[in-house]
């Protein structure tokens, strides 16, 4: 659900992102620790996507060694480790799949793993569940994946995507977000690899 597109004036995420933490929009009552948006003068409403202010920027990752000293003297290139692999995500991946009815699981291990990453994100047990279900698993990927690549492959399993289902801003490039087609589900065989294979057919409707 990001507005980090081309042309638009930096990085920074919609609203639907923000809105999945209690406590939106009072940012100062969000207890989650992992709600880590810039928010000075900045509208969390992208009212005009070229603004830079309108969207709230992110701060997940920064380029800055724990004791908050820049991590490269060359401020312009980042040298921040990116997290291809994390324990959080296959806690994740067991709760859903316990959740979806795999049977070599068990509900309890998928809350106690779920429940785990609710007490590192609040500092206690305060954000702890009692159950869980699909579309609350789905924005608990949201709220401790976001800017590590999981979001598009995510929605697409849960057949939100493309449809009119759920909405984010400017989805389709609309203001108020727009259905597209499911083709769009997946992407274009780039022209160069079709042209340079025969046998290669492009992806429909592309």
């Amino acid at each position: 659900d990001s507005a980090g597109l081309g042309g638009w004036s930096g990085m920074r995420t919609t609203k639907n992102l923000p809105m999945l933490f209690p406590g939106y929009p009072n940012f100062t009552t969000i207890t989650d620790k992992r709600a880590e948006f810039f928010t000075q003068n900045h509208n969390p409403e992208i009212l005009d996507i070229t603004k830079f202010t309108d969207g709230l920027a992110v701060v997940k990752f920064r380029n800055k060694t724990r004791s908050g000293a820049y991590g490269n003297s060359e401020r312009n290139f980042s040298d921040v480790d990116f997290p291809v692999f994390r324990l959080a995500e296959m806690y994740l991946i067991y709760a859903e799949a316990v959740t979806r009815g795999a049977t070599n699981g068990s509900a309890s291990q998928a809350l106690t793993y779920f429940n785990l990453l609710r007490q590192r994100a609040y500092g206690d047990n305060s954000g702890d569940v009692g159950s869980l279900n699909e579309n609350l698993i789905l924005d608990e990927r949201a709220r401790e994946l976001y800017w590590e690549g999981f979001r598009r492959s995510d929605l697409i399993r849960y057949n939100l995507f493309t449809s009119g289902t759920y909405l984010w801003p400017w989805k389709a490039g609309v203001p108020g977000g727009t259905g597209v087609p499911a083709y769009r589900n997946i992407y274009p065989i780039p022209a160069t690899e079709v042209g340079a294979n025969p046998k290669i057919t492009q992806n429909p409707n592309y």
